[in-house]
């Protein structure tokens, strides 16, 4: 069985035993589609790779896609959700231009949850214009080509002497033209033409892809109001529910009582929500609901509600004890080994000079703006739902599950999202909409989750401690690398035990070093989950970047050596890797022979960056630059940021450059934005973001205490540089979550060039007011 059509099919119990799941349990969201050893996949059977591997593949047919009414509009559908990275804009112009039709009477459709007609639609993993660029491609210009078809025998004319431009057919010969509404009837009743038969155009001839285009499908909706997110749901006579949800992983319901909670006016039911015991992988964790007239009602009625709860077994959690448990397990040698080259403990043992450090990384959390929210109804016996989901299959393959429906007995529209970065693809918030709806009679129901509980009741990032050690030889050379990281793994969501990182958390950072080292040896020890952990933007790259890029620039300072020029020699010559051969089989789920790990690309973005910053001028006391480079979601990225550290240890970001080679660019300024975002990220979880732990429960409620950037302390000047390959027969790399990884380490590295002090442990907060 396919990986993740197990996990869809809710084979993530608690009755699943490791070593079964193992073998065959799949996992979802950013990880769709990779397989774990022992999946099994008939020997005969070709491996597939990239959206092809994706569940239920991908679709080019125009017939899907496009539509065109007789006033010439054409309407085209995107099957990927839109959560401000613009895929509601760079999809469409796709195919818009490979059908040469005029943007500007061009109208964009949200797919609904139906990947067997629609193709995969999770929106994760920084794939969607990677997987879809030559798809879309090839769907425009079928359409193209029908529309020439159906011109060619209405004018009875060879379809040789027909050409497509801008929204209409020309027979140049006799000046003839029809325009595409004319036309649209006939086309559509032609079969499609056949891959082979396609006429793609010459890139030369772009109108659209490649090109700047600062204007969004959804901006002006979104600027004036009009836009629909998940929360905006509004049905005839829909009430509306929170839930007050265990607040420890495994929690259970002991009691409570309402009396209090149904006297608050508007407050119409109350109700226990039986959940699902870990590993609850994206189904409800279960509480009483409170349904009212309006969502104020119901959020007065849970706040007076008497709850007892059992904890269960991790109502003891707390996280600063957990970090000094995860940094004894990286101190010491053991582990399960990931990668091994050489003989690292003997080189260490052996070198010239030995250098090591420790890094720690906490929880964070998604803390999207816009909280999780549904809608849900059922009439007939036919759920329908209205969500911001990232993996809308994904949602209704739950909601069928859970209500024993068939799965095409479930709609789930698909809303704008207030932003995702991993959250919206779990579907719990998802199926507790429709697990309402269906207390209530069918009638609908929005469920709305608040600030506190999305920061209380999150899918965390893992919190993780990393040792690393290197030895140098006499010059100076690196000849030794050891690394260990612990960090609970996000496989516990899904199964009961696994204590070890899979595969593809493995290969978000950690075994694919590409460094030119002749000794590696990377261990990974247990850690346990006490948490429900997630994939957020740019996964466990975030840690294994910050720990690896910071360590190099130590080794560097450690001998007095630039960090750039120090960086460029340990990557040694350009060279094209075998992930495989690193132990990285997952490679974010694509070929290793068409996407290897290239130090040449990896090499130019570190070049580019520090020219475009400036690198090796001199600058005031108080004042740095720190550089880091990474490779993750099969692009190359490097980023400078230029820090002012005040006498107070206040911390000033006047201007980041960010480097990129994520192949050929379809929509640059989307690209540049989605960077600039992933700068503010980065630089928030460096420097204020952090959710811990105590007695099991996370400790931050709000904003005022799970902090992000605020516009005050962001970059004046955060800018993006593109290295391109200028094919578009080359592949494309991913953008969304890549840009990520290196901005922590970079500014760590800025301000010990800035102050002399060594930032290991993130956030930074007060480090550099107390001793470091």
């Amino acid at each position: 069985m396919d990986l993740h059509a197990l996990i869809r099919a809710g084979h993530g119990s608690t009755a699943t035993s490791r070593r079964r799941f193992l073998q065959t349990a799949p996992l979802a969201g950013l990880v769709l589609g990779i397989g774990l050893p022992g999946a099994g996949r008939a020997a005969e059977e070709p491996k597939k790779y990239g959206g092809d591997a994706m569940p239920h593949g991908l679709r080019d047919s125009p017939k899907l896609f496009v539509s065109i009414t007789p006033d010439g509009t054409v309407t085209i559908v995107v099957a990927r959700s839109e959560m401000g990275q613009g895929v509601r804009t760079s999809l469409p112009r796709i195919v818009a231009d490979e059908l040469e039709a005029d943007y500007r009477r061009v109208r964009v459709a949200q797919a609904p949850g139906d990947e067997p007609t629609y193709g995969n639609q999770d929106t994760d993993g920084s794939r969607s214009t990677r997987h879809w660029f030559e798809p879309l491609r090839r769907c425009g210009a079928a359409a193209r080509q029908m529309l020439e078809q159906a011109a060619a025998a209405q004018w009875k004319v060879p379809v040789a002497e027909v050409q497509a431009r801008n929204h209409e057919v020309v027979h140049a010969p006799s000046g003839r033209r029809l325009g595409y509404g004319a036309l649209a009837a006939a086309a559509a009743r032609l079969e499609v033409p056949p891959r082979e038969a396609l006429k793609l155009k010459d890139p030369s001839a772009f109108r659209y892809i490649g090109k700047n285009d600062p204007a969004l499908t959804d901006g002006p909706v979104i600027v004036d109001g009009r836009s629909k997110f998940g929360i905006d749901t509004r049905l005839p006579g829909m009430l509306y529910a929170v839930i007050a949800r265990p607040p420890v992983l495994g929690g259970k319901l002991k009691g409570f009582d309402a009396a209090e909670a149904l006297k608050v006016p508007g407050v119409v039911k109350v109700f226990a929500l039986e959940g699902t015991p870990p590993p609850s992988e994206f189904m409800p964790v279960g509480g009483v609901v409170v349904v009212g007239k309006d969502t104020w009602a119901a959020i007065k009625g849970r706040n007076a509600l008497k709850i007892e709860w059992d904890d269960g077994p991790h109502g003891s959690y707390d996280s600063e004890a957990f970090r000094t448990e995860l940094e004894a397990a990286v101190k010491k040698p053991g582990g399960k080994v990931v990668r091994n080259e050489g003989d690292a403990y003997a080189a260490l043992a052996g070198a010239a000079k030995r250098l090591e450090a420790d890094f720690y990384v906490p929880h964070y959390a998604h803390a999207t703006m816009e909280c999780p929210a549904a809608t849900a109804r059922i009439v007939r016996g036919a759920c329908e739902v209205w969500a911001p989901s990232q993996s809308p299959q994904a949602a209704r393959d739950r909601v069928a599950k859970r209500l024993g429906l068939k799965p095409e007995q479930v709609k789930v529209n698909v809303t704008l999202l207030g932003g995702g970065f991993g959250r919206k693809s779990k579907a719990d918030f998802v199926v507790e909409a429709a697990l309402v709806s269906k207390e209530m009679g069918g009638q609908p129901v929005k469920l709305t989750w608040t600030r506190e509980d999305d920061l209380h009741n999150d899918y965390f990032h893992t919190v993780t401690a990393q040792h690393l050690e290197a030895g140098l030889d006499a010059s100076g050379k690196v000849v030794a690398w050891l690394h260990r990281a612990a960090e609970p793994t996000i496989v516990s969501i899904f199964a009961p035990d696994p204590k070890v990182l899979a595969e593809f958390e493995l290969g978000l950072g950690l075994t694919g070093m590409p460094y030119q080292i002749p000794n590696i040896r990377i261990e990974n020890p247990e850690a346990v989950a006490h948490t429900r952990i997630g994939w957020l933007r740019s996964v466990n790259n975030i840690q294994h970047a910050f720990a690896a890029q910071s360590f190099i620039a130590e080794i560097a300072a450690a001998q007095g050596k630039d960090h750039r020029d120090f960086l460029l020699a340990l990557l040694g010559p350009d060279r094209k890797l075998d992930p495989v051969k690193l132990g990285e089989p997952w490679n974010h789920g694509e070929s290793p022979e068409r996407y290897p790990i290239d130090t040449g690309r990896l090499r130019k973005v570190i070049e580019r960056v520090t020219q475009e910053a400036g690198w090796g001028r001199k600058l005031p006391a108080g004042q740095g630059l720190g550089l880091a480079a990474h490779y993750s979601f099969v692009s190359y990225l490097a980023a400078v940021v230029e820090v002012t550290v005040t006498p107070r240890g206040e911390v000033i970001v006047p201007r980041v450059d960010i480097a990129v080679d994520c192949g050929t660019t379809i929509n640059p300024d989307r690209v540049r934005s989605q960077l600039e975002g992933a700068c503010v990220m980065g630089l928030s979880q460096a420097l204020v973001s952090e959710i811990t732990f105590k007695n099991g429960r996370a400790q931050q409620d709000n904003f005022h205490q799970y902090e992000i950037m605020r516009m005050n302390a962001a970059p004046r000047r955060i800018v993006v540089h593109f290295v391109d390959s200028g094919s578009y027969d080359a592949p494309l790399g991913g953008v969304g979550e890549p840009g990520v990884p290196v901005i922590a380490p970079a500014l760590m590295n800025a301000i010990h060039a800035a102050t002399g002090k060594r930032i290991r442990r993130l956030p930074l907060r007060d480090q550099l007011s107390a001793p470091v």
